[in-house]
């Protein structure tokens, strides 16, 4: 229903039809595609002849509909063309039409908050004020209000930093939205995740998705904290990486971003895609995640510090432990750290 709507509010009358001017369908064009439905036995100079047009004008209304898929290959006479019934055609215009009209009103917000930008430096140039390299924001409201516009607003790249293990589904399909909004305008996207996320089904059909519409993930052992890096001159961090919702620090300082962009890529180089499946073992036998969980332990960290940056819950890092104590044959967590010292497993 509405896509007959959507139509019928932008045809005009031309030439004794309906003219589909607006869907990209001039008038030669439309009554070729008219003509083909009706007859089959035509040649392009029986159509011009019936058409009262130039065989050259044929040509061109038969580029023109091939171009927009109402002309596809027969399959019962290879080499010839034939006309999409106006059902499928019609929609299918429909829905590029869409389609382009969505992508306009990204450009036009682009422009608004280009415009912005202009206005708000050229405000700051006359009031003598640079603009902050630090912006505290204070609430998930405020973080929220920020990634968006942060994403609306880049051109080349989103990296990501993705620590928590399983993800939360309704924040999930939130991101997705966001996600497919960035990547439909062809800006690359690079996330890191844990390796925790591979046993969370939901959490990890999101990062298969990503991977889907054209994102790159991978997955580390453990991740510092959250980060957001916009095309490598915004990065937003958390006030307190414990505690992610008392806000966050949106950083523009040029050395700072540069400095957890470096991060980012030493995590980056050593993380591994989120499509290769072959068990990740070491030559001592070790996961990335037990051998991680040796060298947070030996630092001095709780299970639970230690499970937050694992993204696993403290039990599963005392099950964990306990298995690795078995395989050095120690009675105790201090025996274990001195054997897997002497193994050179630290």
């Amino acid at each position: 229903m509405l896509a007959e709507v959507f139509v019928t509010s932008h045809v005009s009358q031309a030439d004794g039809g309906i003219v589909l001017d607006f869907l990209g369908l001039d008038p030669i064009a439309e009554r070729t595609y008219r003509l083909l439905l009706a007859r089959h036995d035509l040649d392009v100079e029986g159509m011009a002849r019936e058409l009262s047009v130039t065989a050259d004008e044929i040509r061109q209304a038969l580029d023109n509909l091939a171009e927009l898929t109402l002309l596809r290959p027969s399959w019962d006479v290879p080499g010839e063309l034939r006309p999409v019934s106006p059902q499928v055609g019609m929609e299918l215009l429909i829905q590029q039409r869409q389609a382009e009209m969505l992508r306009q009103s990204y450009q036009f917000a682009e422009s608004q908050v280009a415009v912005a930008q202009l206005v708000q430096e050229y405000t700051d140039q006359r009031s003598g004020q640079g603009r902050p390299e630090v912006e505290k924001l204070m609430g998930m409201d405020a973080i929220q209000d920020r990634i968006e516009q942060l994403s609306l607003r880049a051109t080349e790249e989103v990296a990501t930093l993705m620590p928590g293990g399983p993800q939360d589904p309704v924040l999930i399909e939130a991101a997705k939205r966001l996600d497919s909004q960035v990547r439909g305008r062809g800006v690359a996207m690079r996330t890191i995740g844990l390796e925790s996320l591979r046993k969370d089904p939901p959490t990890l059909a999101y990062a298969r998705w990503l991977t889907e519409i054209g994102a790159e993930v991978r997955t580390a052992p453990s991740l510092p904290i959250r980060m957001l890096i916009y095309d490598r001159r915004i990065a937003l961090v958390p006030v307190d990486p414990d505690n992610t919702a008392l806000g966050a620090l949106a950083v523009t300082d040029p050395g700072t971003v540069t400095a957890i962009l470096a991060l980012f890529e030493q995590i980056w180089s050593t993380s591994r895609p989120v499509g290769d499946t072959t068990p990740a073992t070491d030559d001592d036998g070790l996961s990335p995640q037990e051998r991680e969980l040796l060298l947070l332990l030996s630092q001095g960290l709780t299970d639970e510090r230690a499970g937050r940056q694992l993204g696993l819950s403290a039990r599963s890092v005392r099950r964990m432990m306990a298995g690795l104590m078995e395989r050095l044959g120690a009675r105790s967590r201090f025996e274990a750290g001195l054997r897997a010292s002497e193994n050179g497993w630290l």
